[in-house]
């Protein structure tokens, strides 16, 4: 198999865009008190793999974000967790109220699927920015019991650059902005191939972070 940067794998728009409308009729069969069938899933989604499903409420023209749960490393084949994450992201988020399902019509759907984490290796902390390629690179940071994930995405979202993408990645983790400092904290990166509707329940496309 063909290697992309990290993944075992590559996914056409096709399969990126089974993996978002799998992840849409997760959350549509959990409001029947079922769950999504993924016997048609093709052969390349058995392949265990991390994965994000964020959920964005386009209302006046504008995203906010309302869910976003996934499995950083590759613990279970890709549309299995697609399909967990799908509905954990709807109902299990703690920081958002859960989805109803008169909401699914304002909600665009994007699926991040993940090349497994490496730790950064650096001579001393205040190296870690020049490690971290903002708009291709996600971040985990460890200390400890804590930790913090933020998908490649975020940062040119916000605008952020390298620093405070990484003050932004520990106060995830409920540490202290400046944690990445310190010695003794772990940083990780990977990157992600990202899929996402253009419109609620719309045509799929195939996203870059930085764009």
């Amino acid at each position: 198999m063909a290697v992309r940067d990290g993944l075992p794998f590559e996914l056409t728009l096709e399969e990126g865009s089974y993996l978002v409308r799998l992840a849409r009729r997760s959350i549509e069969a959990a409001f029947a008190g079922g769950e999504a069938d993924i016997s048609d899933a093709p052969k390349i989604m058995l392949e265990p793999c991390g994965a994000f499903v964020t959920l964005n409420s386009l209302r006046g023209g504008s995203e906010t974000l309302c869910g976003c749960i996934g499995y950083p490393t590759p613990v279970k084949p890709l549309a299995e967790a697609v399909r967990e994450v799908a509905r954990a992201a709807a109902f299990e988020d703690p920081r958002f109220a859960s989805v109803r399902k008169s909401d699914l019509k304002n909600i665009v759907i994007e699926v991040s699927v993940l090349t497994p984490p490496e730790i950064v290796w650096v001579e001393k902390p205040s190296d870690y920015p020049g490690e971290v390629r903002v708009g291709v690179d996600g971040i985990i940071v460890r200390r400890g019991y804590w930790s913090g994930l933020l998908l490649p995405q975020v940062a040119p979202e916000w605008g952020w650059g390298p620093e405070e993408f990484l003050s932004n990645t520990c106060a995830k983790a409920g540490l202290p902005p400046d944690c990445w400092l310190q010695e003794g904290t772990e940083v990780s990166k990977f990157q992600a191939i990202i899929f996402s509707e253009a419109s609620p329940g719309g045509d799929v496309v195939k996203k870059e972070a930085g764009s």
